[in-house]
């Protein structure tokens, strides 16, 4: 079993930054000096060597900027969203960077009565993303853009002075004047941030439908357990049956399919000679489902809403299961070697696409 872990760090920091930093875009209005003809806009500019050579404290060697639909998020695993909402893109490459950095946020007019007055962009927690013009022919300026761009609040104190002037942009990232491009442009950029890996083909919403029944499993043979004496997970399953299906007719809303969706998850172990089987309820976040524990089955005497697992498409079609904090039912979920992040070797799951049989209760 691999011990990579399937859910990245990152992105859990990430996410709960924007939960408790959240604010509102959609009233943000439609700028028509950004996008005159109402389509999504691009604007960007890659520097040449004179340039830099003559800008040493300049980091950024290439940035573009995006207003219209998102152009970063790939097809995943969440809902497509119900918003038309216009929102600001910016990407920049730093001098000797493989790929770009990123952040989004929204625009206004600094005075809503005059057209001819700054444009102001945000970002969650009250940050600014840029301050924009554009000027006659088009070509649009960015300024007050901040070097701790793409660091959180606080990181100078957290990281120390030397390694935040390493992560900053430079003291000369700023004032931008960027030319206006093809929306096909600023996708090509914002796509290198995180190539889509063609192995992994579509993501599980779209391979798995809300009114189809599906099982996934893996069976570890003797030979498997005696390299593995860290592993208790003899035989695996995750799949939605009847019951499932049912629940999800009854209750469920096929255009925000996977939200809602309930599976199950039937574990053997070393220690037990027995099945045993544990439901989830699952949402779709960025290119995961984050499934969560569910008392449906069986009374608890612990609150078990806590214990959550990570599917996410695997190459070849097959399913990965993350369970980074103790959240299968290998363990007791009430007892006390399921506090805190798995102890044993039962992390990461690759499991394969099996008949419906093979998942019977």
């Amino acid at each position: 079993m691999a011990l990579k872990a399937v859910l990245g760090a990152g992105f859990v920091a990430a996410l709960l930054a924007l939960l408790s930093c959240a604010a509102l875009a959609d009233d943000a209005p439609r700028l028509s000096e950004l996008s005159p003809d109402g389509k999504d806009a691009c604007f960007g500019r890659v520097y040449d060597a004179a340039h830099l050579k003559a800008h040493p404290r300049q980091k950024v060697a290439r940035i573009f900027f995006y207003y219209g639909h998102d152009p970063v998020s790939r097809p995943n695993e969440e809902p497509a969203p119900g918003s038309d909402t216009y929102n600001a893109f910016m990407t920049t490459t730093v001098r000797g960077a493989s790929k770009p950095e990123w952040a989004g946020g929204w625009c206004n007019r600094q005075d809503p009565n005059d057209k001819s007055s700054g444009i102001h962009c945000g970002m969650d927690c009250d940050r600014t993303l840029a301050s924009l013009k554009v000027d006659d022919k088009g070509r649009l300026t960015i300024s007050d853009v901040q070097p701790d761009l793409y660091l959180d609040a606080g990181s100078e104190e957290e990281l120390g002075t030397a390694e935040y002037n390493k992560q900053a942009l430079g003291k000369e990232d700023d004032g931008f004047l960027l030319d206006p491009m093809p929306s096909a442009t600023c996708k090509a950029e914002f796509a290198r941030i995180d190539p889509i890996d063609p192995a992994l083909g579509a993501p599980l919403r779209e391979r798995l439908k809300p009114d189809q029944a599906f099982c996934y499993g893996h069976d570890y043979d003797d030979a498997h357990m005696a390299g593995h004496t860290g592993q208790l997970t003899q035989s695996i399953r995750v799949f939605r049956g009847p019951v499932e299906l049912a629940s999800f007719a009854r209750d469920g809303d096929a255009s925000n399919w996977p939200n809602g969706a309930d599976i199950a998850v039937s574990v053997t172990t070393r220690q037990k000679s027995g099945k045993v089987t544990q439901t989830y309820s699952c949402q779709g976040e960025a290119d995961q489902w984050r499934c969560v524990a569910s008392a449906k089955m069986s009374d608890f005497s612990c609150d078990i809403t806590q214990k959550e697992i990570f599917l996410r498409r695997g190459a070849d079609g097959t399913m990965m299961l993350a369970n980074p904090n103790s959240g299968l039912p290998v363990v007791d979920l009430c007892s006390k070697a399921a506090d805190g992040k798995t102890k044993s070797d039962d992390k990461v799951y690759r499991l394969q696409p099996m008949p419906q049989s093979a998942c019977a209760p």
